[in-house]
């Protein structure tokens, strides 16, 4: 359907080299896109775009450290020097930190929220500023299901997540002006290479997650990539400052 067609946009993909980020990046791509990985580690960025090339998608990776502003300014000058437009943005870079609240440290807030909420307004300024040259524009946030709900374990991810979607709401109310649309999506637990790990090890906290889940699944990276094809494309162009949920019905009760 021409309402989800991407053909001729440029989206930048911030940790597209793996889990949700690279699925997004794929279905953008799929969608018509020219996707930008933007990640901190240059191999995987390329070996990901290398990925989406031989499947003969337009796409290159520039390295990028969302926690430091001027590598942000620079992965935005690349992709304006070279394409002259920025379309989309999915700001899907993130880490996430367990453990009792008690025990966190400064340097564990810090290394959470400089990631998760600090490089994710950075980057949403910097391309913003050139979505309102244009004055137009599609910004997706990747948030979670516990900016809504609070998990054990998870509060200072959950602050972060919190933040991110208000901050989806802020930046929606002052750039509609522009015809910008920013939103976020807001997965549910998902398996991915970040956490594959730490369900391995933690099965109880695994099945928790799981009995907590209507849908008696996590998820996966792939089911989050309608959401964002719809977000990215025509089809939501009168959707802004939502943060869609896609949690297999986690936070309905």
């Amino acid at each position: 359907m021409k309402f989800f067609d991407l053909t001729g946009k440029v989206a930048i993909v911030t940790g597209g080299n793996s889990g949700i980020g690279f699925a997004i990046a794929r279905g953008l791509a799929t969608a018509g896109a020219t996707v930008v990985i933007a990640n901190r580690t240059a191999d995987t960025g390329q070996k990901a775009a290398g990925s989406l090339k031989g499947e003969d998608f337009q796409a290159m990776a520039i390295q990028t450290d969302v926690s430091d502003k001027s590598s942000l300014s620079n992965l935005v000058k690349t992709v304006i020097d070279k394409f002259n437009q920025v379309d989309i943005l999915v700001n899907s870079a993130g880490v996430i930190g367990r453990g009792p609240v008690e025990d966190f440290t400064e340097d564990q807030w810090d290394h959470i929220i400089n990631i998760n909420l600090k490089g994710l307004f950075f980057c949403c300024q910097i391309v913003g500023q050139e979505m309102i040259k244009r004055k137009k524009g599609k910004i997706i946030n990747i948030s979670s299901n516990v900016s809504e709900v609070i998990q054990p374990g998870r509060v200072v991810y959950a602050v972060s997540k919190a933040g991110v979607s208000h901050l989806t709401r802020g930046l929606a109310l002052e750039w509609a002006k522009y015809n910008i649309n920013v939103n976020a999506i807001g997965p549910g637990p998902t398996i991915t290479e970040l956490n594959k790990t730490y369900f391995e090890e933690n099965p109880d906290d695994l099945q928790e997650r799981i009995d907590s889940i209507p849908m008696a699944r996590l998820g996966y990276p792939p089911d989050h990539v309608g959401a964002a094809i719809y977000l990215a494309s025509e089809a939501s162009n009168y959707v802004t400052g939502q943060t869609l949920l896609v949690d297999g019905g986690s936070t309905i009760w």
